[in-house]
């Protein structure tokens, strides 16, 4: 009779047995706990800060190891042994988080896993996050979907761009580029086909704009509206000028706790500023006192066909920027070649409202690197001091916001440096 005895446990040092992921799993989870404790306060700026961008990076790599394993699960049917219908809905209920959230990591898991091995490497060397490879996947999948006729490669070369792009823009700017990249890998088409698609969701967009408005019975009154995306940016651009920190100083604290109010509370005072003091000049000036920059191409201007580009990012059919540089309000910026700097040179010292039209143009917001303040904030600084006989014109001319420009005029304590893509970039002297 043979006798039944449990195998011998495995040698000190010698690792646990198991898959290689399962076993690193447990590895980090005793390397965390090991950190759980330790103090962040004794850390210098610099490891914290080398600390914070390494963090990020690692968990982009570990989200890319996730996906993988879910991937695998789900062609594995792990929930099959368990009453969920399904991978998602059993990893959602295993984790305490929503079947919605993870039946996206499955399916954006399921496209990095068939068809988009560089954004899923990208992801693994922690230089994207989940958020930027699904943007990519997305607007790739869209391309191929609108147009069915794109020459061998286009996929390959879209997706690359966009990787390329996601190194150096945020997760938003990086999704307005992914509606652009027809322009990218068919540029000669791509005015035409963007003016019309662009000409018909106008359309549909003003069908759709409604306004409603209910009377709370307490003092106050709620709503909700619907608009073009072009009007939505004309709101929010002046509510952001009449709400500038500049601006506003002190009005932006609250009077009694002397805290910062929250940012909906500020719009919503310069909503009523708006309301009160400026929409009532209309009529007698027959104009607005916020202006919205559209910059098209002449021939675009002149034929009506193609696209334009507003201040605020939002990009317009060629006919609606037609019909909108005949508004007050509207300031149209005209390119028919090599562009001509607004020179006014030594008699004024502050550049002029067209000057700062130009140069929001070309920084479109704050000019410092990184910083996401937008144009109705920016105050305009001389890159060389006027003080020693540089002209006022837009070529010396950067938007900065408000704590920027204040590193701008105290060079002794701050070094600035010029990007390759004209940004700045503010170091501390020490």
């Amino acid at each position: 009779m043979t006798s039944m005895t449990a195998p011998p446990p495995p040698p000190v040092g010698q690792p646990p047995a198991g898959h290689a992921v399962l076993r690193f799993t447990t590895s980090l989870a005793d390397a965390l706990d090991r950190l759980a404790e330790v103090p962040t306060w004794s850390m210098t700026r610099a490891e914290q800060r080398e600390a914070l961008v390494e963090l990020r990076r690692q968990r982009n790599r570990l989200k890319e190891l996730e996906l993988r394993v879910l991937v695998q699960a789900d062609r594995d049917d792990v929930a099959a042994d368990s009453d969920a219908v399904d991978t998602a809905a059993w990893l959602a209920h295993a984790t305490g988080t929503s079947t919605a959230s993870r039946h996206r990591d499955l399916h954006l898991a399921t496209k990095l896993d068939t068809r988009f091995g560089e954004t899923r490497q990208s992801l693994a060397a922690g230089v994207i996050d989940a958020e930027k490879a699904a943007i990519v996947t997305d607007a790739v999948e869209q391309l191929t979907r609108d147009y069915d006729d794109l020459p061998p490669g286009t996929e390959a070369r879209a997706e690359a761009h966009l990787l390329e792009q996601a190194q150096v823009f945020d997760a938003r700017t990086l999704r307005r580029l992914g509606h652009r990249l027809f322009e990218v890998v068919c540029p000669e088409a791509a005015d035409a086909a963007e003016g019309a698609r662009l000409e018909k969701g106008e359309a549909r967009a003003r069908a759709l704009a409604q306004l409603t408005i209910h009377d709370q019975g307490d003092g106050t009154s709620s709503g909700r509206f619907r608009l073009p995306a072009l009007h939505a940016d004309l709101l929010k651009k002046a509510l952001e000028a009449l709400t500038s920190p500049r601006r506003i100083g002190d009005a932006r604290l609250d009077a009694e706790t002397g805290a910062k109010l929250p940012h909906a509370t500020l719009l919503g005072h310069g909503l009523m500023e708006l309301l009160e003091h400026h929409l009532s000049a209309l009529p007698q000036v027959n104009g607005s006192p916020f202006t919205l920059v559209v910059t098209i191409g002449l021939d675009a201007l002149v034929s009506g066909l193609g696209v334009a580009a507003l201040d605020t990012g939002h990009r317009v059919s060629a006919g609606e920027a037609r019909r909108l540089a005949c508004r007050a309000g509207i300031i149209p910026m005209v390119l028919g070649g090599d562009s001509v700097p607004l020179d006014v040179g030594r008699e004024r010292r502050l550049f002029d409202r067209y000057q700062k039209h130009a140069i929001n143009h070309r920084y479109q917001g704050c000019a410092a690197h990184s910083c996401d303040r937008p144009p109705a904030w920016v105050e305009y600084h001389h890159l060389q001091p006027w003080s020693h006989g540089v002209p006022t014109d837009t070529s010396n001319g950067i938007s900065l916001c408000p704590a920027h420009h204040r590193m701008a005029d105290h060079p002794q304590s701050y070094d600035l440096r010029r990007l390759p893509d004209g940004k700045v970039r503010f170091h501390r002297r020490t």
